[in-house]
């Protein structure tokens, strides 16, 4: 049996260059859910929002049958697009709001970004691909990965490939994605483990400091988990700077 599908909008970054924008062609002699035949193209079923088989609106879980005399043709849409989904039949429940994140351990910068942005952000670089995964489901957290394989399992419900390869590009990319700038409480979690900053007297922190900090700063705060301290020495104008390009990218975008 031949079935047709097509991929639409940024799910063409999972195919080949020569297959984009066609449909592409599989064959099967058995019986089988769409997730399995969007996933046998590479496509992770987190990336998809909207399915439809023969213009039908269609599930995941949605079989069909190796008989020769049908055809079939699947349709895939991503989340996000410009003229909305077919029918209004999303696959997707609504992102966790406020935002919250678990990162392979491959993506520790990104976490670090993340983190300054406010967000809570699950990461070590000691996690197992069951563990992510679990986490994930279990703790409603958007798992971010750049393996395509960890996003197949069937207990991820929000899940995301991350193109980008540079962290400063990565961290664009995902405020984008998941229109996080308005969710951005910049400098209220501790990069390092995730804990919150709390506000501490200079002379609770003075023994942990250098005298040239403790005479050109005033203001210090301490995270809750790890106990490191942080103070706004001459990185907070620049990350501030950041921060606010990142806002500004979203009112331009």
């Amino acid at each position: 049996m031949g079935v047709q599908v097509l991929f639409h909008g940024c799910l063409d970054d999972f195919l080949p260059p020569d297959g984009r924008g066609q449909p592409a062609t599989q064959r099967t002699s058995r019986r089988t859910s769409l997730k399995d035949l969007v996933e046998s193209f590479g496509v992770p079923h987190t990336e998809v929002a909207a399915l439809t088989l023969n213009d039908a609106p269609a599930a995941f879980e949605t079989l069909i049958e190796p008989l020769e005399s049908d055809h079939y043709l699947i349709r895939a849409w991503p989340a996000g697009l410009s003229g909305g989904l077919p029918g209004g039949h999303a696959l997707q429940p609504p992102r966790p709001r406020p935002a919250r994140f678990v990162l392979d351990v491959h993506l520790g910068r990104l976490a670090r970004y993340l983190r300054l942005l406010g967000f809570d952000v699950c990461w070590r670089n000691d996690f197992e691909d069951e563990e992510i995964a679990d986490t994930s489901s279990a703790q409603r957290r958007i798992l971010l990965t750049r393996d395509r394989r960890l996003l197949y399992r069937r207990q991820i419900v929000h899940g995301y490939f991350v193109r980008a390869t540079d962290p400063s590009q990565q961290i664009e990319e995902i405020c984008q994605r998941f229109e996080l700038h308005d969710e951005i409480d910049a400098f209220k979690r501790c990069a390092r483990c995730n804990g919150l900053l709390m506000k501490v007297d200079k002379a609770s922190v003075a023994h942990r400091l250098k005298a040239r900090t403790l005479d050109y700063y005033d203001d210090f705060y301490r995270c809750n988990k790890c106990r490191h301290v942080y103070w706004q020495g001459s990185h907070f104008a620049r990350m501030s700077d950041w921060v606010e390009a990142l806002k500004q990218t979203a009112i331009e975008g």
